[in-house]
């Protein structure tokens, strides 16, 4: 691997860094090749899944996440470590992921990048609940969420994960991206705030209704067959 510019270690670089992120982004600094390999099969599989939010197909996926290595070599010289280096590989990989998404015409809509508090979006349909001149129960549900037994059971099932994926794929970008990085990525809703530059309430926001849309298709999927 061709040696990674160099910079002097600075004690700013460890505030949000843990002693083993420390100890590879100095090594990478030193163009150590085991470090990179070490991220990459930590993290490629999950770039390229990442990528898939924005672009049409598996090919533009992983020249995505070739893209998104290369920055991580040119850039780890001027890595201040004010996040972590995962969150910070990431951050680069969705920077390059929308551009490549707007030039395979996968372009994000205008109104996705709207507060989500401000949009009026119904996560349930409102007719699955009492009226609010109810006499007893306001509010409350009329017909209640389907019950579907052990969960894992359900999610086992080959088919139904095909669905749920697909569920996921139909959902608007900025919901797809953060249910992505909480439910199948496992992050913490921290790190997704970093790493896609929102705020703690749009991330909730934007997870709530990602999951209740496709708990919702997932519902109707399992009723009809």
């Amino acid at each position: 691997m061709p040696g990674l510019p160099k910079k002097p270690e600075d004690s700013s670089d460890q505030a949000s860094l843990s002693s083993e992120e420390l100890a590879l982004v100095m090594a990478l600094r030193r163009g150590d090749e085991a470090a990179f390999v070490t991220l990459v099969n930590r993290y490629h599989a999950s770039l390229v899944r990442v990528a898939l939010t924005y672009v049409p197909d598996r090919t533009a996926a992983e020249e995505v996440a070739q893209e998104t290595w290369l920055g991580v070599i040119q850039g780890v010289g001027r890595f201040e470590g004010r996040s972590s280096l995962k969150t910070w590989i990431f951050r680069i990989l969705v920077n390059s992921a929308k551009t490549r998404g707007v030039r395979e015409s996968r372009t994000i809509p205008f109104s996705t990048l709207e507060d989500p508090e401000s949009v009026d979006e119904l996560s349930v349909d409102p007719s699955r609940f009492l009226p609010a001149n109810h006499n007893k129960w306001p509010h409350h549900w009329a017909i209640a969420p389907d019950s579907w037994g052990e969960l894992d059971d359900v999610l086992a099932s080959r088919m139904t994960r095909e669905y749920v994926e697909r569920a996921i794929a139909a959902l608007p970008p900025a919901q797809r991206e953060v249910i992505t990085l909480r439910d199948i990525e496992g992050w913490t809703s921290e790190e997704v705030c970093e790493a896609l530059v929102i705020s703690e309430s749009n991330q909730r926001v934007l997870l709530h209704r990602a999951r209740s849309k496709v708990r919702q298709a997932l519902a109707d999927y399992l009723h009809t067959n």
